[in-house]
């Protein structure tokens, strides 16, 4: 195999996975939920919070992609009762964050006494890395993703998992970007627009959850639908 095809295969596989992922884990729109969620927390917890989730989010994405397949048939879970799970999880988070009251200074400073370094390490996982950062929908993507990239030749599957771990580290390394530089971006917006951004991005995270929910329980009604069906005929 020439060395130009190596590059392809690899280069096919890197954007798929970044062109798959990036838009779907969404960085920018994370910002927001990860402030409003680590109100009164100081610059260096934040910065430890941004590299524990983005972490989190290459080993999930990781073991989505090389052993999601596996995993599920194993237990007999389905995409969809993922997609269903996952959706809820969405939903109530985004419920409790439009009902979160604005934080004044007495508050922030409580909160940034209480957030200490256990509690840094009991919610980098649940709930900012899953299901704010890395949802059911990543996972199912990353899943989608391992499927499609196999293949019956073994130097090809190692080049395309070459380019697919490639690929992943990249979007890991856009989640720490944009949650560890969220105050330079929050900044630029006050304290009024933050609110406001901070509301509309958990209004959007709350209709994310319920489309989730939706997509699963559609694929399970299809499904009913279909065995009711052959079992008439």
């Amino acid at each position: 195999m020439m060395i130009n095809e190596y590059v392809y295969f690899i280069g096919r596989s890197f954007l798929f996975v970044v062109g798959t992922l990036l838009p779907i884990v969404n960085p920018p729109a994370v910002t927001p939920i990860f402030w409003a969620m680590t109100s009164g927390a100081s610059n260096s917890t934040r910065a430890l919070l941004a590299k524990r989730i983005a972490i989190n989010v290459l080993i999930m994405l990781i073991f989505a992609t090389v052993a999601g397949n596996v995993i599920l048939s194993f237990f007999g879970i389905s995409l969809p009762i993922v997609s269903v799970a996952g959706g809820l999880l969405v939903v109530a988070s985004a419920w409790q964050l439009l009902n979160a009251k604005d934080n004044d200074t007495v508050h922030a400073e409580k909160l940034a006494e209480q957030f200490t370094l256990e509690k840094v390490k009991a919610h980098a996982f649940f709930p900012l890395t899953f299901p704010i950062t890395c949802g059911p929908g990543s996972i199912a993507a990353a899943i989608t993703v391992g499927a499609t990239l196999q293949s019956t030749s073994p130097a090809d599957s190692l080049l395309n998992l070459t380019g697919t771990l490639t690929g992943i580290i990249v979007v890991a390394v856009v989640v720490y970007l944009c949650l560890r530089y969220a105050a330079q971006f929050l900044y630029k917006l006050g304290s009024t627009g933050t609110a406001v951004f901070m509301r509309l991005s958990a209004f959007i995270l709350f209709c994310i959850g319920v489309q989730i929910v939706w997509n699963g329980a559609y694929e399970l009604i299809m499904t009913l639908s279909g065995d009711i069906a052959k079992l008439k005929s």
